[in-house]
């Protein structure tokens, strides 16, 4: 695990984990290595050192939820379920707020820790994007209709 995180590259890393048959250590290290901002940042606190003892014993859903409980503090597991032969999962903010009320990261996976995991990236990625400046960088271009006016009465 290396101590300065790439930059995420959701699309490859998400279809990696789509493409996986199970939950493999390598890749678990990758996720850590290219998704995790606080991770590499905590040294060895007592929640690093249990996802370190989680993935040597590779109890890979445990430290899944290690991951998301250490990466990502604010979401929690609103559901999962098992249907027609694969995992589903969906993290919330608002575990308490009805399904059709909630704006849940959803995701699906034969493996229970690779759908688990899928919905970290996702919010990852959408954390991401959410970080950028809100001001724009550029001005927008002028309304061609608007033409300022001065409206003093100096007399």
């Amino acid at each position: 695990m290396t101590a300065t995180p790439r930059r995420l590259d959701p699309p490859s890393l998400s279809q990696r984990l789509r493409a996986a048959p199970a939950m493999t250590r390598p890749l678990m290290l990758d996720i850590i290595d290219n998704a995790c901002r606080r991770f590499p940042s905590l040294r060895q606190n007592e929640k690093t050192e249990r996802l370190t003892c989680l993935i040597v014993a590779e109890a890979w859903i445990d430290a899944a939820l290690a991951l998301i409980e250490l990466e990502l503090p604010m979401w929690q597991v609103r559901r999962i379920a098992y249907d027609g032969g694969e995992w589903h999962c969906a993290l919330s903010r608002e575990r308490e707020l009805p399904d059709w009320l909630d704006a849940a990261v959803e995701s699906r996976h034969a493996d229970l820790a690779l759908a688990l995991l899928s919905a970290f990236i996702e919010i990852q990625a959408l954390a991401m994007e959410a970080s950028r400046p809100s001001v724009p960088n550029v001005r927008p271009a002028p309304d061609p209709f608007y033409e300022p006016i001065g409206c003093e009465n100096f007399g």
